[in-house]
């Protein structure tokens, strides 16, 4: 019996090698209990973990989701008024060419092309986008130069500055406004009309003084200024172009208090 036994042990071993791992071993250290605690341990993700992982693909579409396109910005249109021709340069009546001139030069603006019927050109103040304009279609019919300049490029009517001479200033004496009406001044008149009647834009007005004795007002916006009179237009002409950065940069009422404020050169001296 017992080399029976033995003999069955034998045969069984030959048949089934493997069986004695299944014997030897607990169920929990065999390849299946491995998967089995694999299975336990993968529970379900808790709250925090769902918050964390939704916290990072927002940040990660954050980061690759497309900016928002920013508004084109409308540029800033600076008209000087005056008349076209060398006979009139240096003359009363074209100071709204030299304030132009001197923005131009202190910016580093070319203003040597001709579009629109002006003297044109474009660069910029700071990082505000503007155009320099001197119509050259003569004072009276100033309107069809800067209506044509305004329709084309679309520039609202509050960021175009026009500069003009003012009989009613004293000379060299300059004042900012926001709006108005022409005062008597034919080129102010002409764009007004082309505007539709429309007076809300801002103006910088700049002083020539009035006419001495009998003389006819025509004839004294077109004379020539004195060696005097030059050099405190000059002076008057560096504040202004201060006084167009600060309205550019900084906003019409900062502009407005710096203008209305200054002093000529006479009373700094």
């Amino acid at each position: 019996m017992k080399f029976a036994n033995t003999l069955t042990a034998s045969i069984s071993a030959v048949r089934f090698p493997n069986i004695h791992h299944s014997i030897r071993f607990p169920l929990k250290h065999s390849p299946l209990c491995c998967w089995g605690r694999r299975t336990r341990m993968s529970r379900s993700p808790s709250n925090s973990t769902i918050r964390n992982f939704s916290s990072s693909i927002s940040n990660e579409e954050s980061l690759v989701s497309p900016k928002p396109k920013q508004q084109q910005q409308h540029p800033w249109l600076i008209v000087g008024l005056g008349n076209p021709g060398k006979q009139y340069n240096g003359t009363r009546h074209n100071v709204g060419f030299e304030m132009v001139d001197a923005i131009a030069e202190a910016e580093g603006i070319s203003v040597s092309s001709v579009n629109f019927k002006a003297h044109f050109g474009k660069g910029f103040i700071g990082n505000v986008p503007v155009m320099l304009a001197k119509p050259q279609t003569f004072m009276n019919a100033s309107g069809q130069s800067v209506g044509s300049i305004v329709s084309y490029y679309k520039i609202p009517l509050k960021q175009v500055l026009v500069i003009f001479d003012d009989l009613d200033l004293p000379f060299s004496k300059m004042r900012l406004l926001p709006k108005g009406g022409h005062g008597g001044h034919n080129g102010m008149r002409s764009i007004i009309d082309h505007f539709k009647g429309s007076r809300e834009f801002p103006r910088l007005r700049i002083g020539i003084g009035r006419p001495p004795g009998k003389m006819d007002s025509v004839n004294f916006v077109l004379r020539p200024f004195s060696k005097q009179e030059r050099q405190e237009l000059d002076f008057t002409f560096q504040q202004g172009v201060e006084a167009v950065r600060i309205l550019l940069l900084e906003g019409f009422n900062k502009a407005a208090t710096f203008v209305n404020t200054a002093k000529p050169m006479e009373q700094l001296s």
